[in-house]
């Protein structure tokens, strides 16, 4: 499986997944097409934000990759906009990163 974390990991969902086998790639800065792009999008199983402020990156990847999970990982509130394109919205205080990882990679 092959996921793309978009965002700081001050949780170690990047960490967590990685230790369940994803190939994991890591968009530190702002997630645009290019970068989403140059992270490998079209072949990606997964697209993991972990701050809603990076929002429109689900759009833009959705776009690119109609198959993509979409997984947000915050305890802050998604916008509606992206609310109806993402897959699970999970909060780090009800899940652990390891949970989440170990359901991703299943």
């Amino acid at each position: 499986m092959k996921a793309i974390l978009v965002g700081p990991d001050r949780d170690g969902l990047g960490d967590a997944l990685e230790a369940e086998g994803v190939e994991l790639t890591r968009i530190d800065a702002v997630a645009n097409r290019p970068a989403l792009e140059e992270a490998g999008v079209t072949e990606a199983d997964a697209l993991v934000l972990t701050e809603t402020e990076g929002a429109t990156a689900i759009s833009v990847a959705k776009d690119i990759n109609d198959d993509l999970r979409v997984v947000v990982y915050t305890a802050d509130d998604l916008p509606d906009f992206a609310r109806g394109q993402a897959d699970f919205i999970v909060d780090p205080q009800l899940l652990s990163a390891d949970a989440v990882a170990e359901e991703l990679a299943a």
